[in-house]
């Protein structure tokens, strides 16, 4: 019902506004207004979106959750979609998405309204082989657990070496 009312509400309240602005400073000014926020916007896209994916990069390398760093780069990503169409409402709502305390307020909002579930990483080490902390063995940095499958040396392939194996 909200996405049936934004698809009716928008393209009214934009061709409101082109009406409304057009007839104060003219349909020239109007157009090159359009033009110059979608060539601005798509610059500051570019540049935050840069520094979203390193933000996303460096919260996967050090193992932190990334669910903040994600969340602001598809803000970033609607709001270069928002400031590509033509028109001024959309152009707002794109450069406020822009601002980092407006993509922090709506985070907050985002994830205050959603229901999600966490996942843990942890070490390929279950509790039920032999030798797991719980079993009371030592499991370390010197220690491997591995299964192995003992190759028959006599063994000849029975097809034309590739560039993939090695016989």
């Amino acid at each position: 019902m909200w996405l049936l009312l934004a698809f009716i509400a928008v393209p009214m309240i934009e061709i409101a506004l082109f009406i409304q602005v057009g007839g104060v400073i003219g349909l020239g000014w109007t157009l090159a207004i359009v033009l110059l926020t979608a060539i601005l916007g798509t610059w500051l896209v570019r540049a935050q979106g840069f520094q979203a994916i390193e933000r996303i990069r460096r919260s996967i390398n050090e193992l932190n959750d990334p669910t903040q760093p994600l969340a602001e780069g598809a803000m970033i990503l609607l709001a270069g979609a928002l400031l590509l169409t033509p028109g001024f409402f959309t152009d707002a709502v794109g450069f406020s998405l822009l601002m980092p305390p407006v993509r922090h307020v709506v985070f907050g909002w985002l994830r205050r309204r959603m229901k999600g579930s966490a996942f843990v990483m942890r070490s390929s080490t279950s509790a039920s082989r032999p030798g797991s902390p719980q079993q009371g063995g030592r499991v370390g940095p010197d220690v491997v657990d591995a299964e192995f499958t003992e190759l028959d040396p006599d063994k000849r392939p029975t097809h034309h070496p590739s560039q993939w194996t090695r016989h």
